[in-house]
């Protein structure tokens, strides 16, 4: 039987699937952050990881629904507010909504999801239900990528301002609360699932939780990439990008 993980050696193992399997690591975000992506691939990532953006309040509410312990709740509606803002301030989603109209995307052809890749939404429910459907441990488990994330938004940001003359720091607004916001979060699940994981086969269902969103996240930039870059097989009814736009 293998013995228990100290909180250090746990945090070390997800450190490591971090560094091993997160989507910093991808050839489309190379192509994105570097200035290699058309105007219509970039267009195609906004408007796939606009649903990915929406659909994590129904994620944090079904999580919060469960959720006997009024600290932990009153922890989480945070990230509601983030990202669903409240009266006279624009959460998360609306900005993201900025930078897909920035992008010259039609609003309602983004929010409808419509033209989303079955990938993408394949993607996401999963992710949603296995929130919903997951211990709460795993389900807190599953948002353990924010430890990752504020690099991988700076990188994004200071490659898109260099090498897209179209993208403006207005419309890139989503990401300038994010690194904060994803500190934050990242800290207090770390801590709450290092505490509640207590036996070792609750430390390996934190990992493999942690493992499983990597691939959720990787999956996404899997089907941009076969669709938009190689082989360039754009599935029916997904978005098409104009062929005479290409900045």
């Amino acid at each position: 039987m293998s013995e228990l993980l100290t909180p250090a050696e746990l945090e070390t193992r997800l450190r490591d699937v971090g560094r091993q399997r997160y989507h910093n690591l991808h050839p489309f975000h190379a192509m994105l952050h570097g200035g290699q992506c058309s105007r219509g691939q970039v267009q195609a990532w906004a408007l796939n990881r606009y649903y990915y953006q929406a659909m994590i309040p129904l994620k944090d509410a079904s999580l919060m629904g469960r959720c006997e312990d009024p600290a932990l709740r009153r922890e989480w509606r945070k990230r509601l507010d983030d990202h669903d803002g409240d009266e006279g301030r624009p959460g998360g989603i609306e900005r993201w909504l900025k930078l897909t109209d920035g992008l010259g995307l039609d609003r309602d052809a983004v929010t409808s999801t419509r033209l989303l890749l079955p990938a993408t939404r394949f993607a996401v429910q999963a992710y949603v239900h296995y929130v919903r459907e997951r211990s709460l441990l795993e389900a807190v488990a599953s948002c353990l990528t924010e430890m990752f994330s504020s690099q991988i938004i700076i990188e994004r940001m200071a490659g898109m301002l260099r090498h897209y003359d179209y993208v403006t720091p207005d419309v890139l607004s989503y990401f300038d609360k994010r690194p904060p916001q994803a500190q934050r979060d990242a800290s207090f699940a770390l801590e709450w699932v290092t505490q509640h994981a207590v036996t070792r086969e609750q430390q390996d269902a934190v990992i493999a939780t942690l493992t499983f969103k990597c691939d959720v996240l990787w999956s996404m930039l899997d089907a941009l990439h076969h669709a938009y870059v190689s082989p360039g097989w754009i599935p029916p009814g997904a978005f098409v990008p104009d062929p005479t736009d290409g900045r």
